[in-house]
């Protein structure tokens, strides 16, 4: 009784979401140490290939109906699409991967399919449309929006198409015979609306802001508000953490700006006013 209230539910999935956060760092941190890597972990990881262009009009995949579509079906709307490469039997990182998605999502005001999409494809080519049914209703179910049903996508597909689209973004993985696993990383891909690799969102818990900023820059400020696109300004991803960071030189622009603007207000309203008293 006591250690179920100390070890609590909460608690164990934060600690169990740290221990894969810690498997995801060490899959693409040190590639340069593959030698003192497990085997099975030897070339799986997540390589840089931000600005790469997915090709979106050749690949095809299996919808949760079981009807092959082109990956291009889901740019059409011309909003960034989040992209996932999990499977969705996986035991441990994809649900960690998925969970952290859906908590980093709550927040924020914007829903898959009116500002955004995501797309989630199995990187397991045994898996059904059957069993991706089952997994987005029990997200959209934690999600708490059903409306977002529209514009999140659960896909399955053949092992040409899968591995194709995965070294495209830079996700590589490997399928364990030993453990009869998939061993791999995990990670956000942000694709702009016409297909390319906008950003790379590293592990399985991100800051609301680093994923409004990264569907902001892959939109080109087209989605969100002007206080968003000025934030968008101020911030920029830093590759050594992995975030987005205040840029202080844009921000003392954008105040110099600000500071401009008041200034010519002002001078605006003075200027009216000295008029309308001069003409009485």
């Amino acid at each position: 009784m006591i250690a179920s209230g100390i070890f609590s539910r909460s608690s164990a999935f934060r600690f169990g979401s740290l221990m894969a956060m810690a498997l995801s760092l060490a899959l693409y941190s040190f590639p340069s140490q593959s030698a003192e890597i497990p085997k099975p972990l030897q070339e799986v990881g997540i390589l840089d290939k931000n600005g790469s262009q997915v090709a979106i009009r050749e690949l095809t995949f299996r919808d949760e109906m079981g009807a092959e579509v082109r990956l291009e079906k889901y740019f059409q709307a011309k909003r960034p699409v989040i992209l996932t490469l999990v499977y969705y039997e996986c035991p441990n990182l994809c649900n960690f991967l998925l969970n952290g998605l859906v908590d980093s999502m709550k927040p924020l005001e914007w829903t898959p399919g009116k500002r955004f999409d995501i797309v989630s494809v199995s990187i397991n080519p045994k898996e059904t449309p059957a069993l991706a049914t089952s997994k987005k209703a029990s997200y959209l179910k934690s999600y708490g929006r059903p409306e977002a049903a529209e514009g999140w996508h659960f896909l399955t597909g053949s092992e040409d198409q899968i591995r194709r689209l995965a070294d495209q973004v830079g996700f590589q993985y490997k399928y364990d015979e030993k453990e009869k696993q998939y061993a791999h990383a995990a990670g956000l891909f942000v694709l702009t609306p016409e297909g390319r690799l906008s950003r790379t969102l590293y592990g399985i818990a991100w800051q609301v802001k680093d994923l409004r900023l990264a569907l902001l820059e892959a939109s080109n400020g087209k989605i969100g508000t002007v206080i968003d696109r000025i934030l968008l300004f101020c911030y920029r991803y830093n590759p050594d953490t992995r975030k987005y960071s205040m840029a202080l030189m844009r921000v003392m622009q954008a105040g110099g700006a600000i500071t401009v603007l008041m200034m010519v207000s002002m001078f605006m309203i003075f200027w009216r006013k000295q008029r309308r008293e001069g003409k009485g």
